[in-house]
């Protein structure tokens, strides 16, 4: 299982809206495979196909134990999911979290989220699901989910804090150590 290279912003690929999977064989099972071995490598709590360039409807998705003070401990408690085409399907509630994104480096912001949801997918053996999530779980597949429809966590601030990420993305881009 081999760790992909996640797409950065402004890539164009993280903008265009990821298609359904019609048939979930092999291909799917090992691209999503790759997709958490590459998560962890980042390491992430969550990773949507688009970031590694796959145009399709996939989200992995590992919280670990986010509570736990202790890493080791953290990674004893990995959930990992594993979702195909998910959709919400209800929402409720508001809540404010500091996001991150591992295709958008360095920066971090509040955003405005739905508090608890209910998504329907399929898994890896192609079953339907629903789950239930709130708290940290439903901030994560907010964040996923909108990655698949070509939206960034930056899209849902104010103008004024996308122009500052703006400016201090292109001083980073500037001072990285293979910038031209």
């Amino acid at each position: 299982m081999p760790v992909r290279e996640i797409l950065i912003y402004p890539d164009p690929r993280l903008r265009k809206k990821a298609e359904p999977v019609k048939t979930i064989d092999e291909e799917i099972r090992k691209t999503l495979n790759d997709m958490a071995e590459t998560m962890y490598a980042a390491p992430g709590i969550g990773l949507a196909g688009p970031q590694i360039g796959v145009d399709k409807r996939l989200v992995v998705i590992d919280l670990g134990d986010r509570e736990s003070e202790d890493p080791e401990e953290a990674d004893t408690k990995r959930h990992l999911y594993k979702l195909i085409n998910p959709e919400i399907i209800s929402r409720k509630g508001n809540t404010e979290y500091e996001e991150g994104c591992l295709s958008i480096p360095d920066v971090r912001e509040k955003v405005k989220r739905s508090s608890e949801l209910i998504i329907s997918a399929k898994n890896e053996k192609g079953e339907d699901i629903e789950l239930p999530a709130k708290g940290l779980l439903a901030i994560c597949l907010q964040h996923e989910i909108d990655h698949l429809d070509g939206v960034l966590f930056i899209d849902r601030l104010s103008r004024l804090r996308k122009e500052l990420i703006r400016n201090k993305l292109e001083k980073l881009k500037k001072t990285a150590p293979n910038a031209d």
